[in-house]
């Protein structure tokens, strides 16, 4: 009997792995989608230039320390190929779906087997398990069923102290993955009235260190949503009433997909719950009726009562008594649902193995019933994962079933940018904003895109509305500035970069863009102390230093110019930039000191195998580099090149300097100019 038990165990095992394995078969194919960027692909912590240690000492970690590690040990391995993540969310999931099965066995529920089976291959699952993001459900669910096993496990064994602290380890090793874990000592609790009918004085002296763990983890997490998430605002602001009738709906809404998975969509639509109207009470009345006539018959339904219990419980974190960053969004999503659906699936699979039991089906109808349920939901879930292949076909199939969904509408907008579609960005942009009028990002960008577009009006326009909303973004005050200058209006951009640089100091792109119009405008010196004071806040930025170096050229200071030259090529041996424009002062420098002609060579020889020889300026430095080496016939001929490609772009400036340069060549002089502009 042990050893087919032992056979039946392996063979229910390897079954149950295969048909996860074939149910998402189509995820390795996928690539990354939002918020995997911030997870992983971006994340400072992963990509740099932060380190390990950050990932537990630094808000970089997004409060999921364990899972971050994960990616940076993945990241190490792999890089950003996409699919060994992938792989790695499955194998968790598989994990998970093993463990449940155990746990239920340990609980001696009936139809454990059926019942993780059931949890596994259902499609709500699909979003945590086809999501990069989402390991921290799927990973955080192994080590909370874990915790669960091992401390059923202790109340049996002869050394219960280790087996003990083990799971106390699997719910911390839970906890950091994903906080929303916290209610596992509640669930134990459960777990141990079920196993014997009652909770004594002991069961809460062994669950105590559990609930210190969960109270200190809870109390971080809901800081850091409010204040480090940024769940504060208009969309986070609701009576206690509403909340209350939002989460009963929430409840309903969870426990009604597990029955009909359809649609399932990754953003669903944001409910506005009107307290004066009746009929909004419905589910929380519908919750209180079921929960007294749970109550009132627990002895005889004590498997539902511990299921629906469970459900609620786990539910509770994602619920809106809280604020969470996503119920901008929307109040649910199937994510949030992984670890409770765990409960009403399980009953299920013991309502059918009773069924089929009692109505004395023969074995072989049993195992047909069961596998042509399970073969349903995991086709269900095979065809599910296709919308996760990629972020246009996520956000298309979240616009087909939800058409004023406003974040779907900008993201697909981003990604179309980003493909090259420029038109079909600026229809989603528009269409974000006409769903979501005060959408900051969707002006933002759409101003963005009519600027690339040619529109300056409109872009203008949009630019304005951003910054009329949210009058601390940067971002808005710093591409108006760019729009600004494109039109002429020189001053006002200034300002606009000037209004960047209060807000940001570190802020590159506006330091650089101040100080391109202060030089334009003559005004070398300020440009100069605008680079130093950016070089300052980000002494490690190579596109600071060169900037900065070629405007110590601009007044003359040729020397520091070299520095920084120096500096930026330490930190960025290929930056074109610096490798030309010090080039060109070693090549051109009046003193005779700086000058250094086969090192010039050299720097504007790399700077054209960097950028090509098609390139005028690049060319432009190269012959000056030549002349002063007396490689004159060599930089005549550059020269020649030189001057036929910037013919060709219309650079009249640019051809008429090097003619200039050209004609001293051809008597055997180099080239002399103490500071230029490059």
């Amino acid at each position: 009997m042990k050893r087919n038990a032992r056979v039946g165990r392996w063979s229910g095992g390897l079954l149950l792995i295969a048909l996860i394995t074939a149910a998402y078969a189509r995820v390795y194919h996928a690539g990354f989608i939002w918020d995997d960027e911030q997870h992983l692909t971006n994340n400072p912590v992963i990509v740099g230039p932060l380190g390990f240690a950050d990932i537990w000492t630094s808000a970089s970690a997004v409060y999921y320390p364990l899972v971050l590690t994960t990616f940076s040990f993945l990241h190490k391995l792999f890089g950003l190929t996409p699919w060994p993540y992938h792989a790695l969310n499955v194998a968790w999931h598989i994990a998970s779906a093993l463990l449940l099965w155990r746990v239920l066995e340990q609980l001696r529920v009936r139809g454990a087997w059926v019942g993780a089976a059931l949890w596994a291959l259902h499609p709500v699952m699909v979003q945590s398990v086809a999501w990069i993001t989402e390991m921290k459900n799927t990973q955080s669910a192994f080590f909370y069923m874990l915790a669960a096993s091992l401390l059923l496990q202790s109340r049996r064994s002869k050394r219960p102290t280790s087996l003990y602290y083990c799971a106390l380890l699997s719910f911390i090793a839970a906890i950091t993955s994903k906080p929303s874990t916290v209610m596992l000592p509640l669930v134990l609790g459960l777990c141990l009235w079920w196993k014997h009918g009652r909770l004594e004085r002991r069961n809460f002296v062994t669950l105590a260190p559990f609930l210190l763990v969960s109270v200190a983890a809870s109390v971080w997490t809901v800081w850091e949503q409010k204040y480090h998430a940024g769940a504060t605002g208009a969309e986070w602001v609701q009576t206690p009433l509403q909340r209350l009738l939002i989460s009963a709906d929430a409840v309903w809404f969870y426990l009604l997909k597990l029955v009909w998975p359809h649609p399932l969509i990754f953003i669903y639509p944001r409910w506005n719950i009107d307290p004066s109207v009746w009929l909004n009470y419905l589910p929380i009345a519908a919750l209180i009726v079921g929960a007294t006539v749970l109550y009132s018959k627990r002895r005889r339904l004590h498997a539902v009562v511990f299921a629906m219990s469970y459900f609620v419980i786990t539910l509770f974190p994602v619920l809106d008594f809280f604020d969470v960053y996503f119920f901008r969004y929307s109040f649910v999503s199937d994510h949030f649902q992984y670890l409770a659906s765990m409960g009403p699936l399980s009953l299920l699979g013991a309502a059918l193995s009773r069924t089929s039991e009692h109505f004395g089906a023969p074995r072989f109808i049993r195992l047909l019933g069961a596998t042509a349920c399970l073969a349903i939901l995991g086709t269900l879930s095979f065809h599910q994962t296709n919308n996760y292949r990629d972020l246009v076909t996520l956000y298309q199939a979240t616009l087909a079933e939800n058409p004023r969904c406003w974040m779907a509408d900008y993201n697909l907008g981003l990604a179309l940018r980003n493909r090259g579609d420029l038109a079909g960005a600026i229809a989603h942009y528009r269409r974000a904003i006409e769903s979501h009028p005060d959408y900051v990002e969707a002006h933002y960008n759409l101003g963005g895109a009519l600027i690339e577009k040619g529109e300056m009006a409109e872009a203008l326009t949009h630019y304005r509305r951003a910054i009329e909303l949210k009058p601390d973004d940067a971002d808005s005050h710093n591409n108006y500035g760019a729009a600004l200058r494109q039109l002429g209006r020189t001053n006002e951009a200034k300002e606009e970069f000037r209004s960047a640089l209060s807000l940001r100091p570190d802020y590159l792109d506006a330091s650089l863009n101040l100080a391109s119009l202060l030089l334009r405008a003559g005004r070398a010196e300020e440009a100069t102390a605008q680079l130093r004071e950016s070089a300052l806040l980000q002494p490690n930025n190579a596109v600071v230093h060169s900037a900065l170096g070629n405007a110590l050229m601009k007044t003359g200071k040729a020397r520091e110019a070299a520095a920084e030259f120096t500096r930026t090529l330490a930190l960025d041996p290929n930056n074109t930039s610096a490798l030309n424009s010090f080039a060109w002062l070693l090549a051109t420098a009046s003193d005779d000191t700086l000058r250094d002609g086969r090192r010039a060579v050299e720097l504007a020889q790399r700077a054209s195998e960097i950028g090509g020889d098609a390139d005028p300026v690049l060319l432009h430095s190269l012959a000056a580099a030549y002349a002063e080496e007396g490689r004159f016939s060599d930089a005549i001929a550059t020269a020649q090149r030189a001057t036929q490609l910037a013919e060709q772009r219309y650079d009249q400036g640019l051809v008429h300097a090097l003619r200039d340069e050209l004609s001293l060549y051809e008597l055997g002089f180099p080239y002399r100019q103490s500071a230029s502009v490059r």
